[in-house]
């Protein structure tokens, strides 16, 4: 497969306006699967961020299963059509159970162009709780009424699955799947990658202070709206995923190949 490293400059990444080729969203999602490694959100072999690509068939781009996330470039990424079967030949198999929440939420939704879904500590731990995220820090208050959950049903491998997920996530554009873990969905790769970590940031943030015998300082509701309300889609996270892109390209350039 075409090596990407020679025809993408990373800079030239240019905001919501602009429509990616393939070739720059494979960069970009190399990328988003080296920063998770880098923040330790990888999960071993198993889960997905994937993205849609520009065109009428509706085909994604997946990791390789059976590959870490620091092994993941732009060239050994699997284009799959929204059933999880591969379209263009592949030395790598994909997951196909593990797409099902992806396709769920990308066939319902045509502003979901990158889905994220993470198994960090923290965010299992938080997503075991009844009440995962109060109004304590500056991150878990900008998603007030901005959650989706979605009930424990066991692995992700039935179809019959989908549309509870879809359903239950809405127009809404985070999730905390019960027992499970995040998701995160995004019209841009960095728009996704934001949410998620604002999200991840938040469950951390609640494990560390919730873990403690001291009484909580908790915003009002009123407040912790119109601080949602303020900061919703300000930073579509343009600059910083940029910037983390420079980071890894300093170090590891693999990437891009």
């Amino acid at each position: 497969m075409e090596k990407f490293n020679k025809v993408v400059n990373i800079e030239n990444f240019k905001p919501n306006d602009k429509v990616l080729t393939e070739k720059e969203l494979r960069v970009q999602l190399a990328a988003a699967y080296r920063i998770f490694n880098h923040f330790g959100w990888d999960y071993l072999i198993y889960g997905h961020l994937t993205v849609r690509i520009p065109g009428p068939e509706k085909h994604f781009l997946i990791n390789p299963f059976g590959l870490r996330y620091d092994e993941v470039t732009a060239s050994n990424l699997v284009k799959i059509d929204i059933k999880g079967n591969i379209v263009e030949p592949s030395e790598f198999p994909v997951n196909p159970a593990g797409f099902i929440i992806h396709s769920a939420i990308h066939s319902a939704r045509d502003d979901a162009h990158c889905v994220m879904h993470s198994h960090t500590n923290a965010g299992m731990a938080a997503a075991s709780l009844r009440n995962p995220i109060k109004n304590i820090d500056f991150a878990g208050i900008a998603f007030t009424n901005r959650i989706a959950y979605h009930d424990f049903e066991g692995v992700t491998f039935r179809q019959e699955e989908c549309k509870r997920l879809a359903d239950d996530l809405a127009e809404k554009d985070i999730m905390i799947l019960r027992n499970h873990g995040l998701l995160s969905v995004g019209e841009t790769i960095p728009h996704a990658f934001i949410r998620m970590h604002d999200l991840e940031r938040a469950c951390q943030v609640q494990m560390l202070a919730r873990s403690v015998n001291d009484d909580l300082i908790q915003v009002s509701d009123n407040l912790a709206k119109n601080h949602a309300d303020a900061l919703q889609n300000t930073d579509k996270g343009e600059l910083a995923f940029k910037a983390l892109m420079r980071l890894m390209e300093k170090k590891d350039p693999s990437f891009k190949n």
